[in-house]
């Protein structure tokens, strides 16, 4: 499954929470998480312990903080393998060596020797994926696991995780911001926004007939390579809003360019779009009658966020369009107040 959403929208809190990984102080997690017909939030951390690892695992975002920088690579693989399985220190290392060299990695048992900090960005990772699955866990967690990789690596790394995940046949949820990285690789999408999915369906069904404008202005945001030389990058105007103070309504009405009177109102819940397991939420899909007249009635009237996705405002006119989103967001009391 694909996890999709910009940053800030709680994508990494949803997973984080399902893993009971979520120890800030004061923080609770309410609701359910229902793994193997058994509620992990009524689970003790001790009892969790026992899920880490063998169960689920998680490959972070940023592997210098998720590796101990001061502990060699062999000692944070062999720890976690003779907590887990049992095995003595001698079958520890090879079992540490094997995962290496199954994570692609070159000369894994001179790896074993070295600090985080002597391995590159793409190696780092790999060395975190290989932890992640030295206990062969039945579902993972890919946190955005390419952040800060170059394009060639990035490749490298989903063709990586997507192997190991049909060796092991193991379910895999990849957490992203990019609707490009989950468009070839994963079975289902899930789209969220201001922490709460906004809609999820197939992959293929996903991207043939997208109904909630958020999706639509995420993939609207991916470059295309026929495109013409200095092609301004369509963006999504304004910003999240405060998950402390949301507005009323759909969390996603100061920027939507759909947006009707009802949706500054009423919270639109998730139904269903078909048999296929499409489900969305909005009063006024992308692609339905309702849709279209809510589109064309906001851009006759020259909402801002209309105008943008429509790509009728110039560069400065699309200035004000930020300042005036962020407005309505609540960022700001005033327009006023916004520019200064």
């Amino acid at each position: 499954m694909g996890l999709v959403g910009e940053s800030g929208s709680g994508k990494t809190v949803l997973s984080r929470s399902i893993m009971r990984l979520i120890t800030a102080g004061g923080s609770s997690t309410t609701g359910s998480i229902t793994y193997r017909g058994e509620d992990l939030l009524s689970k003790s951390p001790q009892e969790m312990q026992d899920i880490w690892g063998a169960e689920m695992a998680m490959v972070f975002q940023d592997p210098m903080t998720s590796l101990n920088p001061v502990v060699r690579i062999g000692r944070q693989l062999t720890e976690h393998v003779q907590h887990h399985l049992g095995q003595s220190k001698a079958d520890a290392v090879d079992t540490a060596v094997a995962l290496l060299r199954s994570a692609q990695i070159p000369e894994p048992e001179a790896r074993l020797k070295a600090y985080p900090h002597e391995l590159s960005g793409g190696m780092r990772q790999r060395v975190c994926i290989a932890i992640a699955l030295a206990c062969g866990p039945n579902m993972l967690f890919a946190d955005e696991p390419t952040t800060a990789l170059d394009v060639t690596v990035q490749h490298q790394i989903l063709n990586l995780l997507a192997e190991q995940q049909r060796q092991r046949n193991m379910t895999m949820i990849l957490v992203t911001h990019d609707l490009g990285v989950v468009a070839g690789r994963t079975d289902e999408i899930a789209v969220m926004y201001a922490g709460r999915i906004v809609e999820k369906a197939p992959t293929d069904t996903l991207f043939a007939s997208m109904r909630h404008p958020y999706t639509e202005a995420l993939l609207r945001a991916i470059p295309k390579i026929d495109d013409p030389k200095q092609t301004k990058l369509s963006a999504i105007i304004g910003r999240p809003p405060d998950l402390i103070n949301p507005p009323t309504g759909c969390s996603f009405s100061p920027r939507c360019p759909y947006v009707q009177p009802k949706c500054r109102e009423e919270e639109p819940q998730l139904v269903s779009a078909g048999s296929d397991g499409h489900e969305f939420a909005c009063w006024y899909p992308v692609g339905t009658p309702e849709g279209d007249q809510a589109w064309q009635s906001n851009l006759e009237g020259g909402l801002v966020q209309t105008l943008a996705a429509a790509g009728k405002v110039t560069a400065t006119e699309e200035g004000v369009a930020l300042i005036e989103a962020d407005a309505l967001s609540g960022l700001a009391t005033t327009t006023a107040e916004a520019a200064s």
